[in-house]
């Protein structure tokens, strides 16, 4: 039994990066690919007007990362705010990164802002707050590619806080069983950070960029993440691991 994941891209990658890296879509079948719980793929970008069929069904429906801001007036945005609104009172699974963890808060109740901190950019750490039985292989400390201007800045009333940073204090949360969102990008690697890296050297200033840059040096979790969000999936259907 493989799990069933809607991945709802908000975004077109950049000209230059297409060929290589195709989409944000395709960044999370690769990432889904090496972690050990089954799972098939559909990806719909939403961005471009592109939804699942009225009686297309998915055990979970992932909220990729977009250049676009969360809180923007964007049609498509209000679009998919009413399409996850919907999604969530069916009862579904909605897990988020970065974009779609900040899309998510506001939507259930939370604040997301341009974040007063600058830009996160590189490899970051985080310390882990909390475990539920699902996150496993347990953590104490998370390490993820991010590249973030925006932030969550007040949780929506009913999430826990799942790990968090002086430069970034919400950086994962879940709500019961229903929502997991994480602010770094699990489906990132080097290379791709890189690029972006590169693209944005102005505006991230250069000793911003010099520290990112250094920074690749190290690994980071995203693996581990990916199991944690097919893991959070899988909790309470049968014939699946949850932990």
């Amino acid at each position: 039994m493989s799990l069933r994941i809607c991945i709802l891209e908000t975004d077109v990658l950049r000209p230059e990066l297409i060929e290589q890296y195709q989409g944000y879509g395709r960044m999370f079948e690769r990432l889904f690919e090496r972690q050990p719980i089954p799972a098939v793929f559909t990806v719909y970008n939403v961005m471009q007007g592109d939804y699942p069929a009225d009686d297309e069904r998915y055990d979970a429906y992932l909220v990729t990362g977009s250049k676009a801001d969360s809180f923007g007036p964007d049609a498509w945005i209000q679009t998919l705010k009413t399409y996850l609104l919907a999604r969530y009172e069916n009862g579904d699974k909605l897990l988020g990164v970065c974009f779609g963890h900040q899309l998510l808060a506001l939507l259930f109740g939370g604040r997301t802002e341009r974040a007063s901190q600058g830009w996160g950019v590189g490899i970051h750490r985080y310390e882990v707050k909390h475990q539920p039985q699902w996150m496993s292989p347990s953590l104490q400390e998370l390490t993820l590619l991010i590249s973030h201007q925006d932030q969550v800045t007040a949780l929506p009333e009913k999430a826990t806080l799942l790990a968090s940073s002086p430069f970034c204090p919400i950086a994962a949360y879940c709500i019961d069983d229903q929502v997991l969102c994480f602010q770094g990008h699990p489906e990132f690697i080097h290379d791709y950070s890189r690029a972006l890296l590169d693209i944005r050297q102005a505006c991230i200033g250069e000793p911003s960029y010099l520290k990112a840059v250094a920074s690749l040096e190290s690994d980071h979790q995203g693996t581990t993440v990916a199991e944690w969000m097919m893991r959070f999936v899988a909790h309470g259907k049968q014939g699946l691991p949850a932990a």
